[in-house]
């Protein structure tokens, strides 16, 4: 038997531990420090349960559920956090403009997320939000990974990436807040 609160207090512990190892919590206050730890921890133990189909076993692993790759919590806080700016984006010019495969791509995983809250409402599955959300995260992060945005040297593709950036922060936040789970805004 796992106590409740000796369980929250590890995890926050290990999110504080993993997240100073990475260097994710440089040129942060204590303060702002103790909130992202907290903010990772629990989001990585609501993440690990939530994801699960509630008609499956699962096994809890806190060092797992705390990685910063993979399907976790914190990947996709990691990825929240990593966004420039929030700001609007006009979507419908997309497939006019000369955007790139994956811009196009992100628009259209972004235009899925009401019909996957209903689906999970409907079902009675936060799981398929948590999947939604980690692959959004995962292509927004191989987007991220392959494309500049803040040093690409045309202003108006530049303008689009962040707002496409904010865009996909935004649903993500949603996402998580869904789950229960709140994300930074830096980490």
């Amino acid at each position: 038997v796992v106590d409740a609160d000796d369980l929250i207090a590890d995890m926050v512990a290990t999110a504080r531990e993993m997240s100073a190892e990475l260097g994710k919590l440089d040129g942060c206050s204590e303060e702002e420090a103790n909130a992202v730890s907290t903010m990772v921890g629990l989001g990585a133990l609501k993440y690990f349960i939530l994801k699960v189909d509630p008609r499956k076993t699962m096994l809890f692993d806190p060092r797992e559920s705390i990685d910063f790759n993979g399907n976790t919590g914190p990947f996709i806080q990691y990825t929240h956090a990593r966004k420039a700016t929030e700001a609007g984006i006009d979507f419908s010019a997309a497939v006019q403009a000369d955007y790139l495969r994956e811009e196009i791509d992100l628009v259209k995983t972004l235009t899925e997320y009401p019909s996957v809250v209903a689906a999970a409402g409907e079902n009675f599955a936060p799981s398929v939000i948590g999947a939604y959300v980690y692959e959004l995260a995962k292509q927004f992060n191989g987007y991220y990974h392959d494309h500049s945005i803040l040093r690409e040297e045309d202003a108006a593709t530049r303008t689009m990436r962040l707002r496409l950036a904010g865009q996909v922060a935004r649903v993500i936040r949603r996402g998580m807040n869904l789950l229960g789970i709140d994300v930074p805004e830096r980490m």
